[in-house]
């Protein structure tokens, strides 16, 4: 393969979110950013496929009844597992055009609670898709590999990877896991913190485009100091007499409303640092966390969990790219880094 197949390689490496997926290209990086979304239209009960990612996004919770647009990945595997197959073989051939002169070696990162059912769902979709093999790398190694962290050395590395479905805790050390958790908590679960929150308390009911849109613009993980914080006009159905209407939130009831994911999120950290040998607990003492991933840009919460743990907290930059950088160096310096990527299948 390394002859004349080589230099039309193009070995990717995927990162399949829950909330976006990301392809990085062998020698070219990351290429291709988009939503986890695909649109179907649906007539006499067959499916074909009408729109994926980004124009996708823009349908989800709009649809009329002859489309639907779906999720493919919850909680950091696959759900439907058609839809991620198409999904999947759409990226490849977009990032592809017309060199279709090889199959592509595929690695793809899969959190690491992830049975061997579904990362055998996983493996199986890149492989219908028109990979010639696929491996997996877990999620914590790629978030660490991608902020740059120096996971081959012999000293404890603690990453905090908050995804769209999931939060992977993980302590590394000498390039492996020596301790993880996965925590089904991540930026889906803070948009239903917030929906069931406005419901509650405001009477409003809103979609979950509108639920992100708070979380991104004026999310935060504690109080803030004035105790009301700033403030976003958000609409939406009002309960109470069934019109739509237009109320003010302010970032201290998001900041209630996340009170719960934000704990979880907190509790997963201190579990993994109870169970960690007390070595390496000691070389995070010292180097402290590494926060990556989505949740990581939620306003605070590195003050949040500092407060909690009491170490030092840094935000990766370019953290929403971290795992996708991570799997694509993995591909890139994959004779070093070959025991964490695993292709038997």
């Amino acid at each position: 393969m390394a002859g004349i197949g080589g230099l039309f390689s193009s070995d990717m490496a995927i990162d399949l979110g829950t909330a976006n997926t990301l392809v990085y290209v062998k020698g070219r990086g990351i290429i291709l950013n988009e939503p986890s979304v695909v649109a179907y239209h649906v007539k006499d009960g067959k499916k074909q496929v009408l729109a994926v990612g980004e124009d996708a996004k823009l349908m989800l919770g709009r649809t009329p009844g002859s489309i639907e647009a779906v999720r493919p990945m919850r909680d950091g595997v696959i759900a439907d597992f058609d839809s991620a197959e198409e999904m999947i073989k759409h990226f490849i051939r977009k990032v592809h055009k017309r060199t279709t002169f090889s199959k592509p070696k595929i690695i793809v990162c899969v959190p690491h609670g992830a049975t061997p059912v579904e990362k055998r769902a996983i493996r199986q979709s890149v492989l219908s898709a028109g990979a010639r093999r696929a491996g997996l790398i877990a999620e914590p190694i790629a978030a660490a590999i991608g902020a740059g962290m120096p996971i081959t050395d012999p000293t404890g590395s603690m990453v905090v990877d908050i995804g769209g479905g999931t939060t992977e805790v993980a302590v590394l050390s000498l390039g492996d896991i020596v301790y993880a958790r996965s925590v089904r908590v991540g930026g889906d679960r803070m948009d239903e913190a917030i929906i069931s929150y406005l419901r509650r308390n405001q009477n409003l009911l809103v979609g979950e485009s509108t639920a992100e849109r708070i979380k991104i613009t004026i999310g935060t993980a504690r109080m803030p100091d004035d105790g009301r914080g700033a403030s976003l006009l958000v609409r939406g159905r009002d309960l109470l007499n069934g019109v739509p209407k237009e109320t003010e939130i302010t970032q201290a009831q998001v900041a209630e409303a996340l009170a719960e994911p934000v704990q979880q999120i907190c509790e997963a950290v201190m579990i993994a640092l109870e169970a960690t040998p007390p070595d390496l607990a000691a070389d995070i003492v010292d180097r402290g966390v590494m926060l990556t991933g989505g949740g990581a840009l939620l306003g605070e919460l590195d003050l949040a969990l500092r407060e909690q743990t009491g170490l030092s907290i840094s935000i990766a930059d370019q953290s929403l790219n971290c795992v996708a950088m991570g799997t694509g160096k993995a591909l890139e310096y994959e004779k070093q880094l070959r025991h964490v990527i695993d292709y038997d299948s």
